[in-house]
């Protein structure tokens, strides 16, 4: 294997997911792995479902116990301490992450946020590529998580599903969990998004949005109903980003 390969690891609420990646071009280079994120989230048991699909991944593919491994991760990331939880426990808050991973994997690896990563992938393979100025991400999930690039370049945990909007924090009004649980049709729910981004235009001037989440392959129902200065497009990479930005953030921090 070249340096222009890595492993990516995707932990969420629901499932953790990895592959090979090639990152000359995105595509994956060995079947993707997923396995059910234990019920209650603990650290121990999400590390250890971790490493037992890392040593899948790795032995289904030539040279996969010597790659670079990314790990993304439901939480702001700050210096390897996971400072959040999203939909895992709280026990994560405030803990070493990285280091547990490292240790629990006997691996070093690069560890980042979920929507980051997801960011990340899109600058290198997706519809952020090559695209000057600033592109906002947002994925649309049981939250809204999102990710800042200037130039390509990512700036961590900006979080801005949480912006305060009427008074609330505004991934409770506009995730897609929520227009699921209100059952709010397409139009009511596009209302919301539409107070969202364009606040997000109003404070970051942007010059794309991507949308991203599994809510994005349904792009055409809600899209076209938003009035933005800023160009809106889906994702092209839903379900793989996390795994693509995640591999590709390894090689950038590992040097090689």
């Amino acid at each position: 294997m070249s340096s222009t390969t890595a492993i990516g690891i995707d932990i969420g609420g629901t499932g953790i997911k990895g592959a090979v990646v090639d990152l000359s071009t995105g595509a994956l280079l060995s079947d993707r792995v997923k396995l059910a994120t234990p019920k209650g989230g603990s650290p121990r048991d999400i590390v250890e479902t971790t490493r037992q699909l890392l040593g899948m991944v790795s032995t289904g593919s030539a040279g996969g116990a010597d790659l670079p491994i990314g790990v993304c991760f439901p939480a702001v990331v700050k210096h390897g301490r996971t400072m959040s939880a999203a939909n895992v426990s709280e026990k994560w808050i405030g803990l070493a992450a990285e280091q547990l991973f490292e240790d629990g994997l006997g691996r070093p690896i690069h560890f980042v946020n979920d929507a980051d990563a997801a960011g990340y992938a899109e600058a290198q393979f997706g519809a952020a590529r090559n695209v000057p100025g600033v592109v906002l991400l947002t994925t649309l999930g049981t939250g809204i998580g999102t990710a800042l690039l200037n130039d390509g370049l990512l700036v961590p945990n900006t979080e801005l599903g949480h912006l305060e909007i009427d008074g609330h924090d505004y991934e409770t009004r506009a995730a897609y969990s929520v227009k699921e649980r209100e059952n709010l049709s397409w139009a009511k729910w596009a209302g919301r998004l539409q107070k969202y981004y364009s606040t997000l235009e109003k404070l970051f001037t942007p010059d794309l949005f991507i949308v991203g989440g599994g809510v994005s392959k349904h792009h055409q129902e809600f899209l076209p109903l938003l009035s933005l200065s800023t160009p809106i497009v889906p994702a092209v990479h839903r379900n793989n980003a996390g795994i693509l930005g995640a591999a590709a953030l390894a090689i950038g921090f590992a040097g090689v």
